[in-house]
């Protein structure tokens, strides 16, 4: 790999540039860092630029990576020059190239140039924000961020940090289900749960196409599966049913249990269904229960004010989330989490040894966003997605959006009108669910791993209503029109080669 003319890092004389290293072992000096930011800069951009020359995946053997590393730690420091050519040599071989072109599966995972250069800024100044005293910029520049997006996405006022709720940076969307749980059963206990920490006998609900995370937030909360309730969905949307949702809620209150927290969904995994949020959100109001939407996925659509249909009901929700890191060219991990009652979520989580106590944090004049996560750590997130809102401005962000829309619906269309197959599931954003129409599920798996084989595209699968189903997801911010057209063409031909088979 090294030596291979479209391995990152050898056009641009990077480790030329990065060799003029003096003190191995020891601290880099400024000239050094300088000299050696500089060569991370160059690879990173070489990368980008030939990423179409890598299969989007490894084909190599487990285990094939590991064996290129020594099997003791280096006694000695290194030459800045030498790491790098092992970046190349070592790791790019055995990457899943998330910002390929051709990526087409799961969801994306975006990042950009503006955010990377956030992230550098913020590993750099290495500051701690888990109080506003331990960096008060870290603070307030993270609750203004969550402010704007709030705009973007025109988010109910109830989530502004000038009402009664607030947003706040979470690793992942896994981890805001976590915390909108936990909050939840505070609220549903009376406060109990803090101090007694028992959570049997209470219930979360999602539908059958929630996400796993809910699940396994609720195990973590000490709800555990029993106290887990998968809610049907209407056959054709494979959106939660309310009537369902109530005839749960009715049953589990008729045999004593203590519903606590109802997460509905704006774009599920499978296949971005949406939940009815408006009537799950008047049942929720109706029994008490805490409603929790996870637009991990779909969020950042509602920057397009076309696409913010979604959102409706939104002003009956307690919190909310979607991930800036899956869609909106912010690299992970960046999820925006919002709720409509800072106190209640800080009354559940705060813990305050007196090694933490200051003036600022004990007047309530200050947020402290130690107390809205489960750690009590946490880095200067907001950096990043400061620097892309700010670079690409909120029409950059649309632009994005629509761009990806538009292809997924093209893709779409050459479906349509391929009678050999079928679209499974309506696509309102950018992933499209297909099928070999009338075919088993293991011509339509052979399909899939025929065309990643090829190692210009990667798309996944899931099933719905029981079948194998391929899923194409558009979002990679380098994926154009010609990407999508080639990806439509090789599938359409590997197709024709299984078929003819099945004869």
């Amino acid at each position: 790999m090294a030596g291979d003319a479209s391995a990152p890092g050898t056009t641009s004389g990077a480790g030329t540039t990065a060799g003029a290293h003096t003190t191995a072992g020891g601290h880099m000096s400024a000239d050094e860092f300088r000299r050696a930011g500089h060569a991370v800069i160059d690879w990173i951009a070489d990368y980008w630029q030939t990423l179409e020359k890598h299969p989007v995946r490894p084909s190599d053997p487990p285990g094939t990576v590991a064996q290129a590393l020594p099997v003791t730690p280096p006694e000695h420091g290194e030459p800045f020059d030498r790491i790098l050519t092992d970046l190349d040599r070592v790791v790019v071989g055995g990457l899943t190239h998330w910002q390929h072109p051709g990526f087409f599966g799961y969801f994306p995972a975006n990042t950009s140039a503006p955010s990377v250069l956030g992230d550098l800024v913020s590993a750099g100044l290495g500051v701690q924000g888990m109080l506003w005293a331990t960096s008060p910029a870290c603070t307030e520049v993270e609750t203004v961020l969550l402010d704007w997006l709030a705009q973007l996405l025109d988010l109910p006022q109830r989530f502004r940090s000038g009402s009664t709720g607030g947003g706040v940076i979470q690793d992942s969307a896994s981890s805001a289900t976590l915390v909108a749980t936990l909050v939840a059963l505070h609220r549903a206990s009376g406060g109990s749960w803090r101090t007694a920490g028992t959570t049997a006998g209470y219930t979360v609900y999602t539908s059958t196409e929630g996400h796993s995370s809910i699940e396994k937030a609720a195990r973590i909360a000490g709800v555990g599966d029993q106290g887990v309730r998968l809610i049907d969905v209407d056959p054709v949307t494979l959106a939660m049913r309310p009537d369902a949702l109530r005839r749960a809620l009715d049953a589990d209150l008729a045999a004593g249990r203590r519903p606590a927290i109802v997460v509905a969904t704006v774009g599920t995994t499978s296949t971005t269904a949406v939940d009815p949020v408006e009537q799950i959100g008047a049942i929720c109001a109706e029994y008490g229960v805490w409603l929790h939407v996870d637009a991990a996925y779909a969020g950042a659509a509602a920057v397009c004010p076309e696409l913010r249909w979604t959102h409706a009901g939104l002003d009956r929700a307690d919190s909310y989330c979607f991930d800036p890191h899956k869609w909106l060219l912010t690299g992970f991990d960046c999820d925006a989490f919002w709720v409509a009652d800072r106190a209640e979520l800080v009354e559940a989580l705060t813990v305050m040894p007196e090694y933490l106590r200051n003036a600022l944090s004990d007047t309530g004049m200050v947020i402290d966003y130690r107390d809205w996560q489960v750690p009590l750590g946490r880095r200067f997130r907001a950096l990043k997605l400061w620097f892309v809102l700010r670079w690409y401005g909120a029409q950059g962000l649309r632009a994005h959006i629509r761009s990806a829309v538009a292809h997924a619906a093209w893709f779409a269309d050459q479906v349509r009108a391929d009678d050999r197959f079928e679209l499974v599931t309506p696509g309102p954003f950018s992933l499209v669910c297909f099928r070999l129409r009338g075919q088993p599920d293991e011509v339509n798996s052979a399909l899939l791993a025929a065309v990643n084989a090829n190692g210009s595209v990667l798309l996944t699968h899931t099933r719905v209503a029981g079948r194998f189903t391929l899923r194409l997801a558009v979002g990679a911010p380098r994926t154009e029109r010609r990407h999508v057209a080639a990806a439509w063409e090789l599938i359409a031909d590997t197709a024709t080669g299984l078929l003819a088979d099945q004869r």
